[in-house]
């Protein structure tokens, strides 16, 4: 599809993550969620940290875990809006599963690969 813009990108994505239950938002910790254009090699979204399950409680002054969505690669993996809604929301689940030390195996096990 024709991308969107990065303000309309950006409301997609803040409504997903208004969406996860706050089961899932209150075992966030210190991470900060990104949009950019594009990555080098194509992701749909990408998690850059130390999952909670592998770290050491925060001194106050280590810089947050980043995900970040990639808002052309989004657009052009679907056909339509309702579609790219879907996408964005499965990337979001995705890249802050990571954060939680959820790994890509158990994520295709509980059908979110």
């Amino acid at each position: 599809m024709q991308p969107i813009s990065a303000d309309e990108f950006e409301v997609l994505v803040a409504d997903a993550i208004d969406a996860l239950p706050d089961e899932i938002l209150d075992m966030l910790d210190n991470v900060a969620v990104m949009i950019d254009d594009e990555h080098p090699e194509d992701l749909l979204g990408l998690y850059e940290g130390i999952p909670r399950t592998e770290r050491d409680d925060y001194g106050g002054f280590e810089l947050p875990d980043r995900v970040t969505l990639y808002r052309l690669a989004l657009c052009d993996h679907v056909h339509d809006i309702d579609e790219l809604k879907h996408e964005v929301m499965v990337t979001v689940v995705h890249e802050l599963a990571h954060h939680l030390g959820i790994d890509d195996d158990k994520l295709h096990e509980l059908g979110w690969g």
